[in-house]
């Protein structure tokens, strides 16, 4: 079960970006991603000690073993956690219940986002290779957690297959699905 700070430290606006930042280019320099998020230094400092207290991200050696800059990279690539866990602690479950508001907002809006600014003729290829799928069907909830560790699985091994020094384009892709019980 993953412990609450955790969950609540990502789920900051912030903190979310830093994240997913360093995920997607690995460790990076302070003044790096301040530049990059668009965030004063200061602030970035501040939100990376919250994510190192939460176990998420640690600090890294300097490429060129320069001591006067920090570095950080993840701890970890995923959080796993239903608000189901905090059961016990209705603190804790209020916090998982917003945690998860939040994470499902940011997928939301990052797709709107794409919608938004999608491109047009010129980015013809990236348009068709986005995608939407959605189905109704009949599971049990162990049925609908096998789904949810296959498609995990897949996404990892497909994000690991990719070979990023063979020369091709690639772009920052966003990648999420939901399943849950509901009604036509």
């Amino acid at each position: 079960m993953e412990e609450i700070q955790a969950i609540t430290a990502v789920h900051h606006p912030v903190r979310r970006r830093i994240v997913d930042y360093l995920g997607l280019y690995g460790a990076s320099q302070v003044t790096t991603l301040a530049r990059a998020l668009e965030q004063q230094v200061g602030s970035i400092s501040h939100h990376l000690r919250m994510l190192e207290r939460a176990g998420i991200v640690e600090r890294a050696d300097a490429p060129d073993d320069d001591k006067r800059t920090s570095w950080w990279k993840p701890a970890r690539r995923s959080l796993t956690w239903s608000t189901d866990d905090f059961e016990d602690s209705p603190s804790n479950a209020l916090l998982a219940r917003e945690a998860e508001r939040t994470n499902i907002s940011t997928q939301l809006q990052r797709l709107k986002a794409w919608h938004v600014g999608k491109p047009q003729r010129a980015e013809a290829e990236w348009s068709r290779a986005a995608f939407s799928t959605d189905t109704f069907t009949w599971a049990s909830a162990e049925e609908l957690a096998q789904l949810s560790n296959a498609l995990r699985e897949t996404i990892d091994a497909w994000r690991t297959g990719i070979d990023l020094d063979d020369g091709v384009e690639r772009r920052p892709v966003f990648v999420f699905a939901h399943g849950f019980p509901t009604t036509p």
